[in-house]
């Protein structure tokens, strides 16, 4: 889910996007060895002819290679390897093992951390072209590679078999990190998260004797590698080895590929609704808020009427002039006007506040989603963020929502900088909490709080500024979200540094509490399994028993 989005046939065929024609270093190596079901490629797929491509500093396209989407963190590793295939992947760690350097692996890199830019990286794995995205008989499910856009998914799947997944609106966003991390979007309150249809992965997994190999790993209940399937349906991405494909279909789904996923959308139906923050008093915005949570709370039963309604509240700082609410619906959907003007009547109900814009329109479904194709936040100067998150099970507190006016109001915010409320729940509930990874299935919304700049001499400030604002709304749980009656810990696909830092968690919660729950200690246990020696690390990995948390 990008910040800046807000206002803004039948076949077994195989579509996709696999690139060729670039100048390769390297010999391509043989097939991996592979544990488990045989993975297939999509039919008609064949190797891929990318790669691999080895960039050391010196070498001019080297620079522009380090950098993911927040130009806050760079890497300086000494060797880049653009991968196009699993058995190149296999010997990129291979290498990294045998040369004892550090590794990891990006896809789309829209991380919000410096996960794969941290300066102990010594290989960064650039799995980009690996971008293929079709249907495998073989699986009976759908294939994704990690270097596929999202926005390439949607249209790659409408277009060919008119399905979908639940996942976020921000097209740039790779495959290979959302996925695994638990995956949600617009449709997720309708469909679940996307790891709720996920049947089976492949990774690359470094073995105790210093080998690396590729291992297939599904759902079926009878499956030798079944946890490794398990620890990728929310347990975050560069943990357990290198995710170098997907497969997913929703479960129980029979018959052709058309009935495999959830069905796309035809048409969008959007309503925006802004409000200008020009005298509004703080009993307005709280009563706001107040209202977008509670119909959240009441709202948010999976199978409930209005679990096809997707709502964002965005609460800006003061100086961008206005707040926003932001609600998507299958357009297709019985009664979706009427719900959808419920909601925006109920969310303003009491607070006596007038827009300055009420916009209702209908659009085609793949032209939001995909639109407008790079999904990059800012532009070219302007991409140096800072996110915090939280799950809630219910609104914020009166006590919070007053901090929140406070620092929406208040000096060192700006423009860029303010609140995300998002709609969640609803089928995502309808899974028990350990029947996947993702263990927060009965949360209603999460909250997104983010600051953005342009200079690098802001960092300072505006890193004080969120911080400050995140630990005061938390206040009474050690500046973090606690699970408990509100809050519910934090989402892993917003990963945030802080949470295992002491400064700024006093709660004597681990993060990995936070973000894992119950689950993390068979996760733990999965990491000890899969990643015997500790190659696939960063500042929040998961760490085997018994090695702190």
């Amino acid at each position: 889910m990008s910040r800046r989005t807000l206002l803004t046939g039948t076949g077994a065929v195989t579509i996709g996007a696999a690139t060729s024609g670039a100048a390769t270093s390297g010999p391509v190596t043989s097939s991996p060895v592979t544990s488990g079901p045989v993975a297939r490629e999509p039919a008609g797929s064949g190797p891929s002819a990318f790669g691999p491509v080895t960039v050391r500093p010196g070498d001019p396209r080297y620079t522009g290679l380090l950098r993911g989407n927040n130009f806050r963190f760079v890497g300086r590793p000494e060797e880049i390897r653009v991968a196009g295939s699993t058995d190149q992947v296999v010997r990129a760690v291979s290498d990294a093992m045998r040369a004892g350097r550090r590794i990891a692996a990006r896809s789309g890199g829209h991380c919000f951390e410096s996960l794969t830019a941290d300066p102990a990286v010594k290989l960064l794995l650039d799995l980009s072209p690996m971008d293929e995205v079709g249907y495998d008989a073989g699986m009976r499910a759908f294939s994704v590679g990690p270097g596929a856009t999202l926005g390439h998914v949607y249209r790659t799947l409408f277009k060919g078999w008119g399905v979908t997944i639940p996942a976020g609106s921000c097209p740039g966003v790779g495959a290979g990190g959302h996925f695994c991390g638990g995956g949600y979007g617009a449709l997720s309150r309708r469909y679940g998260s996307v790891v709720d249809h996920l049947y089976g992965v492949e990774v690359v997994v470094a073995d105790r004797d210093g080998a690396a190999r590729a291992v297939v790993a599904t759902s079926e209940p009878g499956d030798p590698n079944r946890d490794l399937w398990w620890a990728h349906t929310g347990g975050g991405g560069g943990n357990f080895g290198v995710v170098t494909r997907y497969w997913l279909r929703s479960p129980g789904a029979t018959g052709d590929p058309s009935r495999l996923l959830p069905p796309s959308p035809s048409d969008m139906l959007e309503a925006v609704v802004a409000w200008p923050w020009e005298g509004m008093t703080e009993r307005a915005f709280t009563r706001l808020a107040g209202n977008f949570g509670a119909w959240h709370e009441r709202n948010s039963a999976p199978g409930a009427p209005a679990t096809g309604l997707y709502a964002i509240l965005m609460l800006s700082h003061r100086s961008a002039g206005y707040l926003s609410l932001a609600v998507q619906t299958d357009a297709a959907l019985p009664g979706a006007d009427r719900l959808v003007n419920g909601l925006v009547s109920e969310v303003t109900a009491g607070t006596g506040l007038e827009p300055v814009a009420d916009l209702r329109r209908t659009m085609p479904w793949l032209h939001r989603m995909t639109w407008p194709g790079t999904g990059e936040s800012g532009d070219a100067g302007a991409r140096r963020y800072k996110n915090k998150a939280a799950y809630l099970r219910r609104s914020l507190t009166g006590a919070q929502l007053a901090t929140v006016h406070r620092h929406l109001t208040g000096p060192g915010g700006d423009a860029g900088a303010g609140l995300l409320l998002i709609g969640y729940g609803g089928q995502v509930g309808a899974v028990p909490p350990h029947a996947t990874a993702l263990a927060q299935r009965d949360s209603v919304m999460k909250a997104v709080y983010y600051t953005s700049w342009a200079d690098e001499s802001d960092d300072a400030a505006r890193l004080s500024w969120i911080r400050a604002f995140y630990r005061d709304v938390y206040a009474g749980t050690g500046g973090v979200p606690v699970p408990g009656e509100v809050s519910d810990g934090s989402y892993i696909n917003y990963p945030d540094a802080d949470l295992a830092d002491p400064e700024w968690n006093s709660s004597g919660v681990p993060a990995s509490t936070l973000y894992y729950k119950g689950n993390h200690p068979r996760l733990q246990r999965i990491k000890a399994r899969w990643d015997p020696r500790g190659v696939f690390r960063h500042a929040l990995s998961i760490d085997p028993p018994g090695a702190g948390g």
